[in-house]
């Protein structure tokens, strides 16, 4: 049977796939000749990331398609519901990229605090002609021990910040309406463990009280902070978007950062992806990367052996 992936996989998923009997094909298909290329080489499993979104028509186009498969977590770019209706398999790795978009959110939490973000965009155009100028600048940075950080939605990437979070000395509040509390266990190098218990809060008392807040939910067809929202927050909050795009409402967000109200942001995803705003993407106070949450070596290989493993369970 052929495998279509068709956003890329990790060699560790490629060889699984193949020593399970499997034909992996790799080549990126566009979007509008995938129905066509899926039914011309007899494709049984189609693998995608963010980039190619698998709707209804190609899932009543393709009758030989019996698995559909996400790496990652959201499935907002598949018609799961409608799939799996329709008799297929839909498939995602939920836990395999966690701990890398937590790491990526601190990234961009430390990059915030000490303004490193803006300085690594002006050092190469003035650090040498005014470089004590740039020293001053951004000389008041903060640390991040003994601050308080919202998660908003205490699933397995929220947990995954908390964690760090609890390492760095930080107080953790979350909100998740689906999670009342959470057992956080931290494992050191040394076999050495410690255990958190963590409750959930109402949002409101999030907003009100947490210095830095993330979101970790999926896009709900609307954003989840807006104007209304951060007008509830503390002044010179930061907020981190390392989600879904949209989560965020941007105009919002660059009036509250040109306010001072919101003091700094951090953003992976955009409402406008693959084309950001260029308000925002020019924004000084906005630490910026280019979706890359789940982009590292370890997250893609572990991406790449469960999808393996799930495939072969199902279609073999």
């Amino acid at each position: 049977m052929k495998i279509l992936a068709n956003d890329g996989i990790a060699k560790s998923g490629i060889d699984a796939l193949e020593a399970a009997g499997f034909e992996v094909i790799t080549d990126k298909v566009a979007q509008e000749r995938l129905i066509e290329f899926i039914n011309e080489n007899d494709v049984a499993g189609l693998l995608v990331r963010s980039a190619t979104k698998v709707r209804k028509d190609i899932i009543d186009s393709c009758s030989n398609l019996k698995l559909i498969g996400r790496g990652g977590v959201g499935m907002d770019n598949i018609d799961v519901e409608y799939a799996r209706e329709k008799g297929l398999h839909v498939i995602n790795t939920p836990g395999a990229s966690s701990a890398s978009v937590a790491e990526l959110v601190f990234a961009h939490l430390f990059g915030m605090v000490r303004f490193l973000f803006d300085a690594n965009r002006n050092m190469p155009l003035e650090g040498e002609t005014h470089f004590k100028e740039l020293k001053k600048s951004y000389g008041a940075g903060i640390e991040l021990r003994g601050k308080k950080i919202g998660i908003i939605g205490f699933g397995r990437i929220g947990r995954e910040v908390a964690k760090i979070a609890l390492g760095q000395g930080m107080e953790v509040l979350a909100h998740d309406p689906y999670c009342e509390s959470a057992e956080i266990e931290l494992n050191f190098f040394d076999g050495q463990k410690a255990n958190f218990n963590i409750k959930t809060i109402a949002i409101e008392e999030l907003y009100k009280n947490a210095d830095f807040i993330t979101v970790h939910v999926p896009f709900q067809g609307e954003p989840l902070i807006a104007r209304k929202e951060i007008e509830m927050m503390k002044d010179n909050v930061g907020l981190i978007n390392a989600a879904r795009g949209g989560i965020i409402h941007e105009e919002d967000l660059l009036e509250a950062l040109d306010s001072g109200k919101v003091r700094f942001a951090g953003l992976d995803v955009f409402e406008n992806e693959p084309s950001p705003n260029m308000r925002v993407l020019m924004a000084h106070q906005i630490s910026l990367s280019p979706h890359i949450g789940a982009a590292t070596l370890e997250a893609q290989d572990r991406i790449g052996t469960e999808l393996a493993e799930q495939i072969e369970s199902l279609l073999k």
